[in-house]
């Protein structure tokens, strides 16, 4: 059985297990203040083009959400996010478990726009609910939809106007800079958000995720909140050691162009047999809408998820590449799919 469910069934790039097995006997600093996270920090800085931020190296994406959206709220404020959000959905109530509402707001697409943002805050006006103090998004969404550079933009602008914290999630973000529909750069989301993150567990690290904190408000004793969250690790050197190796070389873009090649040609496959996507993906998750019948035959040689029923008998799928996705499986796939549609 192939998995097609997720991009981190996978270990570690080789080229990252290199760098962790080469520094292993070198002794270093604890809870992220050894030379190797220090190094990545700056170097991160470097291809960000600022160095205005500060940077956290957190071991997984729900932690790096939950500390970072607590310490920069007021305790009675809460969070806007698209219904789809990874925070509403898949977090089993991290975030409200630090005693924060999530305002899930329903699109059709993934996207916030301007004017749900604008609704929401008008709904929630006074004292007897809870305020609105921060923006949460994915780029990519959960869904594989991008925000383009206007669009987040826009977001900017609406949040400087109701005085919202933008931050966003970017557990897939070399996907999402690696796409062929992107038309941002990284440097971008240092002008554009208030905070943040460059998901490495998603794209070939072992686990980590560097938060990144533009917004000068936002940064004092941050690491306090690190520690008292349990997010700032005593073996900090692990994550900084990563994300050394995947921005050195450009490692990290070129694990993301790997995914992103690989989903588009099973897309494409799928279309080719006359089947339709559920969601416009440019990215590493696709979403193809198929007869129950073929599902179930394609179950029996291949793992993923089941998204959502139709109204037609069929179901969306989701089928998630990864940097080390076997493009023979790839090709498996498409035929079964032919085969068993009589093709």
């Amino acid at each position: 059985m192939y998995s097609f469910r997720n991009d981190y069934s996978d270990g570690v790039h080789p080229e990252i297990l290199k760098a962790l097995s080469e520094t292993n006997n070198i002794q270093a600093d604890g809870y992220g203040e050894d030379t190797f996270s220090l190094r990545a920090a700056e170097l991160l800085k470097t291809r960000m083009g600022t160095n205005d931020v500060d940077i956290h190296f957190i071991s997984g994406g729900t932690l790096t959400n939950l500390v970072a959206i607590s310490a920069f709220l007021r305790p009675h404020e809460a969070v806007i996010s698209a219904a789809t959000g990874h925070i509403y959905v898949h977090e089993t109530g991290a975030i409200e478990a630090t005693g924060h509402k999530v305002l899930p707001v329903n699109t059709a697409d993934g996207k916030l726009g301007p004017e749900m943002i604008r609704e929401a805050v008008t709904e929630h006006h006074f004292e007897h609910m809870v305020k609105p103090g921060l923006v949460y998004i994915s780029q990519p969404t959960e869904i594989g939809t991008l925000y383009s550079k206007a669009e987040l933009s826009a977001l900017r602008m609406v949040c400087d106007e109701l005085n919202l914290i933008l931050y966003a999630d970017g557990a897939r973000l070399g996907s999402a800079l690696t796409s062929h529909s992107n038309d941002l750069k990284l440097g971008n989301y240092t002008e554009l958000c208030d905070a943040f993150y460059i998901g490495g567990t998603k794209n070939g690290a072992l686990a980590g995720e560097a938060l990144v904190i533009c917004n000068n408000n936002l940064k004092q004793d941050f690491r306090y909140h690190m520690k008292q969250k349990g997010a700032l690790a005593a073996k900090g050197r692990v994550l900084g050691i990563q994300f050394l190796a995947l921005f050195e070389d450009n490692l990290y873009l070129r694990l993301a162009v790997a995914a992103n090649a690989a989903a588009m040609k099973l897309q494409s496959g799928i279309e080719a047999l006359g089947y339709k996507m559920k969601f416009v993906s440019a990215t590493n998750q696709i979403f193809p809408v198929l007869p129950e019948d073929i599902i179930t035959e394609l179950e029996k040689e291949f793992l993923f998820y089941r998204w959502e029923k139709e109204v037609n008998g069929s179901s969306a799928i989701r089928l998630v590449c990864s940097w080390s996705t076997d493009q023979a499986q790839v090709d498996n796939f498409i035929s079964l799919l032919k085969k068993a549609s009589g093709v």
